[in-house]
């Protein structure tokens, strides 16, 4: 069933600055000024009715707000704007003089009505600037609000797109989100949704896994009718059930959107959110945030200061009107957690995309000082050598990996030789001259490089922009490499019109050859080798083969490396299955 209020057209028409525009600004607006009132689409009745609300006073918009009509931070923010406009069109009287300070007063209450999200008082001072304007003035600027955020929206969504694509490039993905940050939640479009929209009209999802969202099943109720209603495919989850399902390798990478965000990328988001990045940071699944700039609290230094909204106790004592707990229960609900950017891959706005975890965000202290917020090379190297071994990739002590570290000298943190590379932590790393392998650190009775971190050594003096290396011995390309390679000859693997190339950043995406190096037991020799081919070769792909050895990738950061692995792997794994592999032997 939907029903609209008398001056909202059935089709939604173009976004206009018309003070009566009897419209909806964009197909599938959310809401829209509509004959000197507010309407918006009461989201607490879907999925089983679309039904628009009429707001024509400040009190039914400040409940529509705290009663969750109206959610999600640009939408509220917008209708916080909107109720700027209609207080001042009720009180401006006939001819043409407005009570200011009535209007202020009623701006006041509209920015308080949820204290998390901070578009709402942002949007709301935004248009309360242009109170001693009139009335018409403070609708066009919440208007063009309404215009802005439709564009921002696109923007946000197709660069969030752009970065998981390169994040996870070549496959289908499985998306987890949480709460709802589709149209709904926006003037239209969507944020976090919108990434996941856009990212299925390119192809790329296989499916949306889609947390209920306690205790008001937002993700149920909205984000599962607007995916509907997009024809993308998905399958609700049980908010306790996503740490399992990314146990599971159903996950590829977790979108969600923000009400707050501190200076240093602490993001405050509907209560779940911090779990799920937990979890996510644990089984190495890249954590995005969509948001758009309003959401940004700059005056804010890190999310200790966020104000946290506590719920009605009800809202978790029933159901569905139905008392579920026992009387005199006491309750938890917080709408929103906060989520430490350390656990935060990126955060995506119109403007910029931040990577939390790549430089080290600097705020101050109670006592005036200076501390660094940033997760440590060693933890970051420890937990990816645990994720690999878990996916087999380096089996018992094999594989390391190493990052080089900021500063003029050249050093880098490897992993320690002979260590079990599912159970390392931030001490079993070693500290080696990037360019020589050998430990830069004290001697002592600590973990010491392996042989291989001379191959790492020739990787970082022949390659600039080479920030990580990962060394592992991921089936498929092991496999092959002992297939094809020759003990004393240099062999290639052609690679030819694959869509996963795209994923080593190539200069001509459709083709390219990986060495396939002899594995002499000298491994100084093996880096030798890689060390002459990389001066040879000016446009060398960032992977290479070592016969009975693995594979060596390396990117500008582990990430990257990691994701190009992924790829290698991929494609030597299509090539085994199909029989693509013949080699090309050449004399060393």
């Amino acid at each position: 069933m939907t029903t609209r209020p008398a001056h909202v057209a059935a089709v939604p028409g173009p976004a206009t600055s018309s003070p009566d525009s009897l419209a909806p600004f964009a197909p599938g607006a959310s809401l829209a000024w509509s004959d000197g009132a507010v309407s918006v689409v009461d989201q607490r009745a879907l999925p089983h009715e679309t039904r628009w609300l009429r707001l024509e006073t400040v009190d039914e918009l400040v409940d529509a707000i705290r009663s969750l009509a109206v959610r999600g931070a640009p939408a509220i923010g917008l209708a916080g704007a909107l109720g700027v406009a209609l207080s001042a069109h009720r009180h401006t009287t006939p001819d043409g003089s407005t009570d200011e300070a009535a209007v202020r007063a009623d701006a006041e209450r509209i920015a308080k009505a949820r204290p998390t999200a901070v578009n709402l008082a942002w949007a709301v001072a935004r248009v309360a600037e242009h109170i001693p304007e009139g009335p018409d003035a403070v609708l066009h600027a919440a208007l063009a609000a309404i215009d802005e955020d439709i564009a921002t929206n696109r923007v946000c969504a197709v660069g969030a797109a752009d970065l998981v694509e390169g994040l996870l490039p070549g496959r289908p993905l499985r998306v987890l989100t949480h709460c709802n940050t589709g149209r709904l939640a926006t003037a239209a479009g969507g944020t976090a949704l919108g990434a996941i929209i856009e990212l299925a009209a390119r192809g790329r999802i296989a499916e949306v896994l889609v947390d209920e969202t306690r205790p008001l099943l937002q993700g149920a109720r909205l984000t599962a009718w607007e995916l509907q209603e997009a024809g993308v495919p998905y399958r609700l989850c049980p908010d306790s059930a996503a740490a399992a399902a990314m146990s599971r390798s159903l996950v590829d990478c977790v979108l969600v959107g923000a009400d707050r965000i501190a200076a240093n990328g602490d993001t405050a988001n509907k209560i779940g959110t911090y779990a799920l990045a937990v979890a996510a940071a644990r089984h190495g699944i890249p954590f995005v945030v969509v948001a758009p700039e309003s959401s940004w609290d700059p005056e804010l230094p890190d999310g200790s200061g966020i104000v946290v909204e506590e719920r009605a106790a009800g809202e978790v004592t029933t159901l569905a009107g139905v008392r579920i707990a026992p009387e005199g229960a006491g309750v938890f609900n917080p709408a929103f957690d906060v989520t430490p950017h350390e656990l935060i891959t990126a955060v995506v706005s119109e403007e910029r995309v931040l990577r939390p975890t790549a430089a080290a965000p600097k705020v101050p202290t109670p006592d005036g000082a200076v501390r660094e917020l940033r997760k440590p090379p060693s933890e970051v190297l420890a937990g990816q050598s645990r994720d690999l071994y878990l996916r087999g990739w380096m089996p018992g002590t094999s594989g390391n990996l190493s990052v080089r570290l900021p500063g003029a000298a050249p050093r880098a943190l490897i992993t320690g030789s002979g260590l079990d590379k599912g159970d390392l932590g931030p001490g079993d790393m070693v500290l080696v001259d990037a360019f020589t392998g050998q430990a830069a650190g004290p001697a002592g009775d600590g973990p010491r490089p392996s042989a291989e971190t001379a191959i790492h050594a020739a990787v970082y003096r022949s390659v600039a922009e080479a920030g990580a290396v990962v060394h592992a011995h991921s089936p498929y390309a092991t496999a092959l490499a002992r297939r094809i390679g020759a003990e004393d000859h240099l062999s290639w693997l052609p690679l030819r019109d694959l869509e996963l190339l795209k994923g080593l950043g190539l200069a001509d995406p459709s083709r390219t050859d990986l060495p396939v190096f002899p594995n002499w037991p000298d491994v100084a020799r093996i880096a030798d080798d890689v060390a002459g081919h990389l001066a040879g070769f000016t446009t060398a792909p960032p992977a290479l083969l070592i016969t009975d050895h693995g594979i060596t990738v390396w990117g500008r950061d582990l990430a990257q490396a990691r994701n190009r692995l992924e790829c290698v792997e991929a494609m030597c794994h299509l090539l085994l299955l199909t029989g693509e592999s013949d080699p090309v032997r050449l004399a060393v």
